[in-house]
């Protein structure tokens, strides 16, 4: 891995590969640098030079304490600063939220940007996070995975049980505490859709067809975007880059590499709005 050090002291590490267009990507939770994009890893390292930051508690970059999602989005804009190009940007759930945090430190240096599912801190309930600190305290970090997914991101629990007797889980099992700090962090956000009013770049603002969908700022983000859409993934929900890799590859390459002014509409993939439930 790679390293730097950013303005707090903080080390941060990342995987570089690939080749083409620099295209930084921002991992969520119960996920690290690795994991999240194992699936698309093979097709997008061939068009673009990937920069894939190991988020705090990850890889080889420090578990600080008592972080906040201005500080993750200060490690991405300082990783995006250190690449010396304008790049490509995309963050997955938590990770949405520090690569929206980092548009607003380095939007010159950004030339598209995909937000796939950020979360409203609001969604996760004073009573949830405390449910889980209690699970926590006991190192009870499987049944912390099990709830967070079935009682607070509302996966079925037929689909739950289903990740955890595959090879997925122990990864998940794994990074629940460092996610534990993820969780912290955004129930302590302020999040005002109207500070990105200004964010004049492309955005694609991903929301799975089968998910949530108020769990999640896409729609408060679309309504003050001025050029963004949103864009639907058909028949998925919260990870459509490990249940259908091959689209949602296909899907952000078309939007990242094609004229901003062309859709991005494809074989399983709509474009528009997309209403919360």
């Amino acid at each position: 891995m790679e390293r730097l050090i950013v303005a707090d002291g903080t080390v941060i590490s990342y995987d570089k590969y690939g080749s083409g267009p620099a295209l930084v990507l921002v991992h969520g939770g119960f996920s690290d640098h690795v994991t999240n994009w194992e699936f698309i890893k093979p097709t997008l390292q061939d068009r673009f030079t990937i920069y894939a930051i190991a988020r705090r508690g990850r890889g080889e970059t420090d578990a600080t304490a008592g972080h906040t999602i201005e500080d993750e989005g200060n490690d991405v804009a300082a990783l995006i600063n250190a690449i010396g190009e304008p790049v490509f940007l995309l963050g997955h759930s938590y990770g949405g939220q520090c690569a929206l945090a980092a548009a607003l430190i380095v939007p010159d240096r950004i030339r598209k940007l995909v937000v796939y599912e950020a979360p409203w801190p609001g969604a996760l309930k004073r009573e949830d996070v405390a449910r889980l600190e209690e699970l926590a305290a006991a190192h009870k970090w499987d049944e912390l995975a099990v709830t967070f997914f079935r009682d607070m991101l509302f996966v079925p629990a037929e689909e739950v049980e289903a990740v955890r007797s595959s090879p997925l889980w122990p990864p998940i099992v794994g990074d629940a505490e460092a996610s534990l700090g993820d969780l912290r962090a955004v129930s302590r956000y302020r999040f005002d859709a109207g500070r990105w009013r200004g964010l004049d770049i492309p955005v694609l603002l991903q929301i799975g067809s089968e998910s949530h969908h108020h769990l999640y700022v896409t729609d408060a983000l679309a309504s003050v975007l001025p050029n963004a859409h949103v864009q639907a993934l058909a028949g998925q929900a919260h990870e459509g880059m490990t249940t259908a890799p091959e689209m949602y590859a296909e899907a952000i390459t078309r939007f990242l590499l094609e004229d901003a002014r062309e859709t991005v509409a494809a074989g399983g993939v709509s474009s528009g709005a997309v209403r919360g439930d």
